[in-house]
This record gives C-alpha cells, structure tokens and sequence, in this order.
C-alpha cells in the first residue's frame, strides 16, 4: 500500500507506486472508515482535498485475478456514500426526470449565488445538467452588485427609492454595459465551459421584452408592456439555453432596466414554463424567519396570500411572493422560491420530494 494525496488523479496511464501498470481496480482505504474498491472501468479521478487516503493496487492487467468487490464507498468531503445510496440518489430522481422532460423552467438567477465564485460555478453546473436531462431551463439574471461597483468605478453614487434603482441616463449607460455587455456574456461562457450551450440576449433581442417607465421619479426604471417569445421559443426548440439579461426598450428604443424577477415571471408565463425558480439568498416562505424549521414546504395562493395579510409575508419577499403569484395566474404551473446560497438547491428542488425551498402552486 502507498500514501496517495488528495489531489492526485488516477488515469489509465499512471503507475502507482512505480509497480503496477494499469491496475485492475484500486482499493481506497480511509482511517477507521469502510475500504473503497475501484474498478479500472470507474476510475476514481479527485480525491477530497480534506484527507489523504491510503490506496492499495488490487490485481493488474495481466493477472488473472476475480476479486472484483461489487460494493464501494466513496469519501467526499467527510461524508461516505455507498454504491447503493448514489444509486438510490438517480432513482429518486428518475420520475422527475421522466416527468419533466421537454418542459420549460424559468430560473431567475442574482443574490449571493451570483457573488461567490463556487456558488456561481454549481449554479451553472446544475443547469446544464438540467439541459443535459432533457429540461428546458432558461436563465434570466440582474447583477446589482456588479453595477454597484461599476458606478462606484466611475464616481457615481448608486441611488435607490423605495427600494428601487434611481437610474438616469448615465447610469442606464452603466446597467446596459454591465448587464448585458458584462454579466451575461460571463454566464454565457461559463455555461458553454461547462458543457452547455447557452445564447446570451437582453429584453431588446427579437423585441422580447418590450416596456415603458414606471415614473414616481426613477427615471429609466420600467414596467413591461409586452413579451415577444417568438425568438426565444427558437432558441428552447434547438436545444439552446438563453441567458436572458433583465434590459428592455420602449418602443422609440429607449432602454430601461427592468426588475428581473417581473421579467422572469412575465417570460414564464409567456411561454408556459411548468416551473419559475427564484433563487434568493433566504431558505423560502417561513412562517418565522429567524427558524428555518419555520420552513414553508408548499402553499396555495389562497395561502400566500392569508401569509401576507396576517404580515408574516413582509418587506423584500412580498414582491417576490407576488411576483410568482402574477406568473401562477397566468398559467406557470409551479413557481419556487429557493435559497441559491445552499449547494445544488435546483437540483434539489426540481428532482428530489423532498425539494430545497418553498412551492408555490395555483
């Protein structure tokens, strides 16, 4: 047996130890904890970075040797996993996929996930999976902070009214840049790095997304007049995934800068999604919002809307609440409010019972 450290990756070509060429399986043995058999055909390729296990080469190419064990653990991040369980783990998930497939979901993407890096990267990560399954995610995203700095680059002070973007014409110029120019060409990449195939486009393309100003002073905030998925649904029918950035023109080709959770609803409902997903930096609809046992699993309108009378629903998660009530009206078959800080809360929401957050139903 040999030390082999977390990072090392176990190819084919790769002789451990110096001894053996092309092993036949390679046994993992962690401390105090189940041995792990690998067949040759099932290389394990990256160890977690928290431990170092101990390897033991067990027959090799040219030996005749039948102890194939039929059962692995696998060690990642402190946890073990056995053959059986990430079996169990694809069954569950089976029905979901079978139930979902071909269907439209709209996944309104901002908040921390949007932030932190490795956040950003399992957000990507799941939906391409998603695709690879056979949904048809679209993405719509902001970036708030993202042009927070950008102002701030530029000496302009970022200024806000009833908690919404005050945004003249300099600082329209701004979101435009960075909304489009910026945010979504890097969510475009990332998600084409990472094996999908995504078309970036704003509120602007193909006139999706058509909109006039709200007033009350906010300058080129605006409230959306009209959807146009024409070119859209183009982009789902060949198997792309548009990321959509939440930037629309008035009918002189004004541009405003829109509330992306309202564009994600409006083009949810627009195309008939079964699912519009906002991911949020909170866990979902809590009855307490101190105790995410308080946790608020599933709910009807009629519920939400008691939930919000009786002020349990209150401050930023009323328009969000209202926001996925407007899409379920008018014909969304589900919307989600999920915490996008929490590792593959999509996934989980979409393919699991269980779920990650709070649905919303009509």
């Amino acid at each position: 047996m040999f030390c082999l450290k977390p990072s090392s990756l176990l190819l084919p070509k790769c002789e451990p130890g110096g001894g053996f060429s092309c092993p036949a399986a390679v046994r993992v043995l962690a401390p105090s904890k189940p041995q792990l058999v690998i067949p040759r055909r099932t290389w394990l390729r990256k160890f977690s970075s928290s431990s170092v296990a101990v390897v033991q080469v067990v027959g090799s190419s040219s030996s005749s040797s039948s102890a194939q064990p039929s059962t692995a653990v696998v060690k990642k991040n402190g946890l073990h996993f056995s053959g059986k369980e990430r079996v169990d783990v694809l069954a569950e998930a089976l029905p979901f996929i079978q139930r979902f497939q071909g269907k439209t979901v709209v996944v309104k993407y901002g908040g921390a996930a949007m932030k932190d890096e490795s956040l950003k990267e399992r957000v990507i990560k799941d939906l391409v999976l998603l695709s690879c399954v056979g949904l048809r995610p679209v993405l719509v995203h902001g970036g708030g902070p993202e042009i927070n700095q950008w102002l701030n680059k530029l000496g302009i002070e970022p200024k806000f009214k009833n908690g919404l973007r005050v945004t003249d014409a300099i600082t329209m110029e701004v979101v435009e840049m960075v909304l489009v120019g910026k945010v979504n060409k890097s969510l475009v990449s990332l998600i084409n790095r990472a094996g999908g195939c995504a078309v970036g486009m704003c509120g602007k393309d193909g006139k999706l997304i058509t909109a006039r100003s709200v007033g009350g002073g906010l300058g080129y905030v605006g409230e959306i007049t009209a959807i146009d998925t024409a070119v859209l649904k183009g982009i789902i029918r060949h198997g792309h995934l548009p990321v959509i950035a939440s930037v629309a023109a008035d009918k002189e080709g004004q541009a405003y800068n829109i509330n992306a959770d309202i564009a994600a609803g409006e083009i949810a409902a627009s195309l008939g999604a079964e699912k519009l997903i906002l991911m949020t930096d909170v866990p979902g609809v809590m009855q307490d919002f101190k105790d995410i046992n308080t946790l608020v699993r599933e709910i009807d309108i009629k519920g939400v809307r008691k939930l919000i009378q009786d002020g349990v629903v209150s401050g930023g998660m009323i328009p969000k609440v209202e926001c996925c009530v407007r899409s379920l009206a008018q014909g969304v078959h589900a919307a989600h409010i999920i915490d996008g800080r929490a590792p593959h809360s999509l996934l989980l929401e979409i393919l699991t019972d269980e779920g990650a957050g709070t649905m919303i139903t009509g």
